[in-house]
């Protein structure tokens, strides 16, 4: 018989009190470790917080401004963090164990793909690699993600960021744009598709003209260094931009700590793969797809063990 009255009340509160408490049973608490304020990276993280909250409002996931993606390793591997973000050329020295012993920490997905390229006013003569050797060229901070994958592009074309140019280090993201645009710096170096240090300098007056290596050089750089991928920066990502640009680039991934709890991925693989299906990621999460980190990643051992589980239950993935 249907509960009527007070028991219907009763009844009701009870069940309330019980959703509460396995709701609060339930809520996870993690830490983010994400990049310095006004960068793509630090947008992303933001976006990656939103975005769970939205499909599992009870994952409660904490971002923590960092100084540079080192720093976010280093958070990692001490275990101040539990998932933090890093650029690929970073995530291939991890993996391959370059200068140090492999890593443990685990892949949750990729963040987006990050295409390297030089930014230089419009007004300048600067249209090749070649015409910025020697001159004033900012690689952001020394041991950011960008000055690492600068390295690796132009070591492939057998040159050196600190030998070959006139190297400027930043300590802040913001503070690479304003130097080309009032002509402290002859170039910016930068990746992604709509990075906003591209977009400072694009959108000042004077125009930007972007830079990219040829397809010979790309070939160069790609024998020397195999991780690297081509990519394409689709025309007017940019203003002033009427042509696709390709260039080189990697894959940047969110990392986990070695020993998070399998569960805790398990929720983050299916909280983002939710928001794939619904269609509700956001324009930074638009790249963050299972497929693309299924084609990233160098193995499927350096999944989290939970997204594993995850992909393989859903026969995302094969067993």
């Amino acid at each position: 018989m249907k509960p009527t009255g007070r028991r219907a009340f009763l009844s009701s509160a009870s069940a309330a009190i019980m959703s509460s408490t396995t709701a609060r049973a339930e809520t996870t608490k993690i830490v983010m470790g994400t990049a310095m304020e006004g960068g793509t990276v630090a947008a992303y993280g933001g976006s990656f917080i939103t975005v769970m909250r939205s499909v599992d409002p009870i994952f409660e996931i904490k971002g923590t401004p960092t100084k540079n993606i080192m720093g976010n390793v280093a958070m990692l591997e001490a275990g101040e963090a539990d998932i933090a973000l890093v650029f690929g050329e970073v995530a291939h020295e991890l993996f391959a164990g370059i200068g140090r012993p492999p890593t443990k920490l685990k892949v949750i997905c990729v963040m987006y793909s990050t295409p390297g390229m030089f930014v230089v006013r419009s007004d300048t003569r600067f249209r090749e690699i070649s015409d910025l050797r020697r001159r004033e060229v900012v690689w952001n901070g020394r041991d950011s993600g960008l000055a690492v994958q600068a390295r690796y592009v132009m070591d492939g074309l057998g040159l050196d960021i600190d030998r070959d140019f006139t190297a400027i280090y930043t300590d802040r993201i913001t503070d690479g744009p304003p130097m080309v645009i009032d002509g402290r710096a002859a170039a910016l170096w930068g990746g992604g598709r709509r990075w906003l240090g591209f977009l400072d300098v694009a959108n000042n007056p004077r125009g930007a003209r972007f830079i990219v290596p040829t397809a010979a050089e790309i070939e160069q750089i790609r024998k020397k260094h195999p991780f690297m991928a081509s990519f394409t920066v689709p025309a007017s990502s940019y203003r002033g931009q009427q042509e696709p640009l390709t260039t080189v680039g990697t894959w940047s991934f969110v990392l986990a700590r070695a020993d998070l709890d399998e569960a805790v991925g398990y929720r983050l693989a299916a909280g983002l793969h939710k928001a794939e299906r619904l269609s509700q990621l956001s324009k930074q999460l638009a790249e963050s797809t299972v497929k693309n980190t299924l084609a990233a990643i160098p193995s499927k051992d350096v999944l989290q063990p939970g997204v594993a589980r995850y992909f393989k239950e859903k026969n995302l993935m094969p067993a």
